[in-house]
């Protein structure tokens, strides 16, 4: 059997959960995709819809008490297929794709930088650790990647520790420990959520750009879906663990079909609107991921419900690529 040479990921029907005492939080609940060369899959959705936990899945990277209960998440490169849900969270099959076949831009750098050690120090690292070349070697890269992200003055910028950068400059330099090895595909968890909207676009530009000059695939988890319809091939619209809606951007952007994509389009605000107009909101709350409503999640908040929904619905091929998991839409 031959490999798609253009598939870079697949998940498939992948289950993961949290044991928290007597309570179970099932945060991803049977969500599949594909992830294809040089392309962009934006996965949207509320906070915790189970976006981030999904991204951690792949490269194992849950805590203690999270653990993936079902379905494969497998890595292609080179002819090779490698199942990661497989594999140890800390062995070195793991440890030797995740950083050099896998990158991951973390949603906060202030958290995700090491305050103690240089940036340099930090950049190099990663290179060291995966490739044979000497620390100068590696620093030289470092400079180059950080010159080619726009910072100023970057080999002496390398000696500088994580506090004497700005937002901006400190997610610019996430983006480089992510991408100086070259990465076949590119994680970026809510890479523009504390920053202003003039860095976010320099930020998303300079992603563009990467995947351009490298050829990378990206998933891109965010709840703005703005950042989405510009940056993104594909959509993958998630609500409590499961995908619930998921096509082109075109697709899903221009005909949604699920009443929570609807609903997450109507409450973006736009241009021109009225000083004495509300913003459209999307009632009620989202459910306790530990104690979830029978059937589909998302039947106590929406407006079309009916008693059909007191049972999961299965998921609806609408054709090219786009499929949706409601019961109104059954039949195509």
């Amino acid at each position: 059997m031959s490999v798609d040479r253009d598939l870079v990921l697949k998940v498939d029907n992948l289950q993961t959960q949290f044991d928290l005492g007597r309570r179970i939080v099932r945060a991803v609940n049977g969500v599949s995709f594909e992830v294809r060369k040089g392309r962009t899959l934006g996965v949207v959705g509320e906070s915790g819809c189970g976006k981030s936990v999904t991204a951690h899945s792949i490269l194992q990277l849950l805590p203690k008490l999270g653990h993936i209960t079902n379905g494969s998440i497998t890595y292609y490169a080179d002819g090779k297929e490698t199942v990661l849900s497989k594999l140890k969270k800390n062995g070195s099959e793991m440890r030797s794709i995740r950083g050099k076949e896998i990158g991951m831009i973390f949603q906060d750098p202030m958290a995700s930088l090491n305050p103690v050690y240089t940036i340099g120090n930090q950049i190099c690292e990663n290179i060291l650790q995966h490739e044979r070349i000497s620390k100068q070697e590696a620093i030289d890269r470092a400079v180059e990647m950080l010159t080619l992200l726009g910072i100023p003055r970057a080999a002496s910028r390398l000696k500088d520790y994580p506090h004497q950068f700005s937002g901006g400059m400190k997610q610019r330099v996430m983006i480089a420990i992510a991408m100086v090895c070259n990465p076949r595909l590119v994680i970026a968890d809510e890479p523009t959520t504390a920053l202003d909207v003039t860095i976010q676009a320099q930020i998303l530009e300079l992603m563009k750009s990467m995947q351009q000059r490298l050829g990378t695939s990206i998933i891109l988890i965010t709840h703005n879906m703005g950042i989405v319809a510009d940056m993104a091939d594909d959509i993958a619209v998630m609500y409590m663990g499961r995908i619930v809606e998921f096509g082109s951007v075109r697709q899903v952007l221009g005909s949604p079909r699920h009443p929570y994509t609807k609903a997450l389009l109507h409450s973006v605000p736009t241009l021109g609107i009225g000083k004495h107009e509300r913003l459209a909101t999307i009632r009620g709350n989202t459910p306790d991921p530990s104690d979830m409503p029978p059937g589909c999640e998302f039947a106590p908040r929406c407006d079309f419900a009916t008693d059909a929904c007191q049972t999961v619905p299965a998921e609806t091929d609408l054709g090219g690529g786009h499929r949706v998991r409601c019961w109104n839409c059954q039949g195509g």
